[in-house]
């Protein structure tokens, strides 16, 4: 059982706590007329007012808020919501294509991998298309190759985030014209583009030869297996330290995702 001088120390830390909300850009967004840290959190929207807002025909903001609180939802994978994201990936309003095609990237499945690869291609909106790329990383799905290849090409796509995106993707499919367009990708002038295409190439060969294009190619002409070596594709996952209201009692956790193999990713040969 705590003691009194515990529960001044709780109390007082719950208090400056909530004193330093106002202050604090990342709780703008907390529940109106919160009275302690454990309401902070509590959700402002139950999942019907929320699918309520996801379905508003006339307002743009209401369904990008609506599908991102559902998609960012315990349940928001529940099958009840799936043809909701799938609605709101092919929106009129970038911002809902862009919350709809994270919705998939979180809970989709490998049937949704054409809607996403439209997206990818097709999207006016470089935003959606670089989310596109990392709902690609999530979802495994062998049609997604060649227009993976293509959005990794500066000569069709010009924005590094989605070049860089679409090379991280590329890790988990295991094919030597994969391997080709990554060490032809070592070249790009981004070097966010460079370091994503460096990892896939460890991840499909186990070798390391940094941005030596020159070393990969007399490799790639030396080997008879080039993914001999080969380790298990994981898609990157989000992670941030502790911010400083985060360190009192009762506050969760930063939202951290453990990294994972996509859905549908077959199991490696053997396992």
């Amino acid at each position: 059982m705590l003691n009194r001088a515990q529960i001044g120390s709780i109390a007082t830390l719950s208090l400056l706590g909530l004193l330093l909300l106002p202050a604090c850009g990342a709780f703008d967004n907390v529940k109106p007329g919160a009275g302690s840290l454990l309401e902070v959190f509590a959700p402002q929207e139950s999942p019907g007012d929320a699918a309520d807002m996801a379905l508003d025909q006339y307002d743009p903001d209401s369904r990008f808020t609506g599908t991102a609180l559902l998609a960012n939802a315990h349940f928001g994978g529940e099958d009840v919501y799936i043809e909701l994201y799938e609605d709101a990936a092919r929106d009129e309003d970038a911002g809902v294509r862009w919350a709809g095609v994270r919705a998939l990237g979180l809970h989709g499945s490998p049937e949704h991998v054409d809607l996403i690869i439209e997206r990818l291609v097709d999207e006016p909106d470089r935003l959606v298309r670089a989310e596109a790329a990392r709902a690609l990383q999530r979802i495994h799905n062998p049609v997604a190759t060649d227009p993976l290849l293509r959005a990794m090409n500066e000569e069709f796509e010009p924005e590094p985030d989605v070049r860089a995106g679409a090379a991280h993707a590329l890790g988990q499919y295991a094919q030597a014209r994969v391997v080709q367009a990554l060490i032809a990708s070592l070249n790009d002038p981004a070097l966010v583009v460079n370091h994503s295409t460096i990892q896939s190439l460890r991840t499909l060969t186990g070798q390391n030869f940094g941005i030596e294009t020159r070393a990969w190619l007399d490799w790639y002409d030396a080997t008879d297996d080039l993914f001999a070596a080969r380790t298990p594709y994981t898609y990157p996952a989000f992670e941030r330290d502790k911010r400083l209201l985060e360190y009192l009692p009762f506050m969760p956790p930063p939202p951290n995702e453990t990294a994972s193999t996509p859905v549908g990713m077959p199991p490696p040969v053997g396992g």
